[in-house]
C-alpha cells in the first residue's frame, strides 16, 4: 500500500499561527507555489468561486488590526470571568506581524445561476472556497510558513476596506509569513482553552450516534 508520509506530516505539523511570525519576506516563487495549490482545489462544478487578495499595505492592516482588536475586547466582555482570564491569555491574530495578509473571497455567481452539482446543496460553493483555504494552508506548511486564520471582524468591515464587491462574501483574513517555530501543540489546547476531541468520539457507524 502507498503510503505519503510528507503529506501526513504537514498535516500534523499545521497550526493557526498568531504570535510567531518573524515578518521576513516571502520569496515570489515560493508565494505563487502557495496561492497555486490553493487554486488547484475542488469546486463544485469547476465553478472555482475563490479569489485571494493580497494585502501587504501597512495602513490597511492598522486599520484591520484597529476593528480586530476592538471585536476582541466585544467578545472578551461576553464572557463569564473564568473563561475571561483564560482568553486574556490568547492571541487571536498576527495581522500586524506577519509578512502579508490573504483575505479569501468567495463569489456565490461564479459558474453562472446553474452550477453542475449545486441545485441541491447551495453550500457547496461555500465549501469549495474554504477547500481553497486548506490547501493554501497546508503548502504554506509545506513551505514552512505560518498562517493564521482571523475570524474577529465583521464582514462589512472587511468589504468596504478592500473594496470587496456586496454579492462577494469575505470568507478569511489569513496572516502568512515566516516563522520562527510551529508549537507542537495548537495555541487553544496549550492555554486550556479547549482540548483536542478523541477521534474515536467523532466516528458513527451507518447512522449518527450508532458505535462499535
Amino acid at each position: 500500500m502507498s503510503v505519503a508520509p510528507g503529506l501526513y506530516d504537514v498535516i500534523e505539523r499545521r497550526r493557526d499561527v498568531r504570535a510567531e511570525f518573524t515578518g521576513a519576506e516571502v520569496p515570489d516563487e515560493v508565494l505563487a507555489r502557495v496561492l497555486g495549490a490553493a487554486h488547484a482545489a475542488p469546486s463544485v462544478g469547476h465553478s472555482q468561486p475563490w479569489d485571494f487578495v493580497l494585502v501587504q499595505d501597512r495602513r490597511t492592516r492598522a486599520r484591520f488590526h484597529e476593528h480586530v482588536t476592538a471585536e476582541r475586547a466585544t467578545y472578551a466582555a461576553s464572557l463569564p470571568p473564568d473563561r475571561a482570564a483564560t482568553f486574556d491569555r490568547i492571541r487571536v491574530e498576527g495581522v500586524l506581524d506577519a509578512t502579508l495578509g490573504i483575505v479569501v473571497t468567495h463569489d456565490p455567481d461564479r459558474g453562472g445561476p446553474q452550477v453542475l452539482g449545486r441545485h441541491a446543496i447551495d453550500d457547496a460553493g461555500l465549501y469549495s472556497t474554504c477547500l481553497a483555504i486548506q490547501n493554501l494552508w497546508l503548502a504554506a506548511t509545506a513551505e514552512d510558513l505560518g498562517v493564521g486564520w482571523v475570524s474577529f471582524y465583521r464582514e462589512p468591515f472587511l468589504r468596504e476596506l478592500l473594496a470587496v464587491p456586496e454579492r462577494v462574501r469575505p470568507i478569511a483574513w489569513l496572516c502568512v509569513g515566516p516563522v520562527s517555530h510551529h508549537h507542537d501543540v495548537p495555541d487553544l489546547e496549550r492555554h486550556g482553552w479547549r482540548q483536542r476531541r478523541p477521534l474515536a468520539d467523532a466516528v458513527h457507524h451507518e447512522a449518527y450516534g450508532r458505535r462499535r
